[in-house]
């Protein structure tokens, strides 16, 4: 159980990517005060996990009721998470979510901290890969849901931390940071696909 905490644990930080989002949650609530801060991180970190949580649970039945294979679903999952890695690698998916961030004036909490910088496609699609794999062992689910809940933890703490000290995040140390996860998002993405293609062949 320990080794699927773990694992679960890892892919779970690297598609939520906590540090990643911590200069956008500091660039979407500029304008707000440090109570109003809180607040929004409280919100957007509990919206994002409800929204994987359902998806672990119903994942499997949307996948039935549409048809789609999990050998299928795993390889197109594959191939999102393998494009966030390269995006990752090249900063790509940090200026996308900074351009968001400039873009939205509203209450930010809803949209777009918790959807869908928090729980975007990749966290969706792995939660989804990762719950079908196990299977119906609920004492394994729970432990895969426990470890989704420690980063979106990790990541509500982080964000009450910059709500406090703006500065506490070096943007030179995220960038590196940003790029020794992608490499491992990259790994795993290759082994989703391969994973699939066994399956089908």
């Amino acid at each position: 159980m320990l080794e699927l905490f773990i694992q679960s644990f890892v892919v779970y930080f690297v598609v939520v990517d906590p540090l990643g989002n911590g200069p956008i949650f500091l660039s979407l609530t500029q304008s707000q005060n440090t109570k109003e801060k809180i607040q929004t991180s409280i919100e957007a970190v509990s919206i994002a996990t409800i929204i994987l949580i359902s998806f672990s649970v119903i994942g499997k039945f949307i996948l039935s009721y549409l048809s789609i294979s999990l050998a299928s679903f795993r390889i197109a999952g594959g191939l999102i998470l393998f494009i966030i890695a390269l995006e990752m690698l090249f900063n790509k998916r940090q200026e996308r979510k900074e351009q968001i961030a400039n873009e939205v004036k509203d209450k930010v909490s809803i949209f777009p901290l918790a959807i869908p910088i928090l729980s975007g496609p990749a966290a969706i699609t792995s939660i989804i890969v990762i719950m079908s794999d196990i299977g119906e062992n609920i004492v394994y689910q729970l432990v895969s849901i426990a470890s989704l809940i420690s980063v979106m933890l990790i990541t509500l703490v982080l964000f009450i931390i910059i709500s406090k000290s703006g500065d506490f995040i070096n943007k030179k140390i995220v960038n590196v940071f940003s790029r020794v996860i992608a490499i491992i998002l990259a790994a795993l993405s290759v082994q989703y696909i391969i994973d699939g293609l066994l399956e089908i062949f």
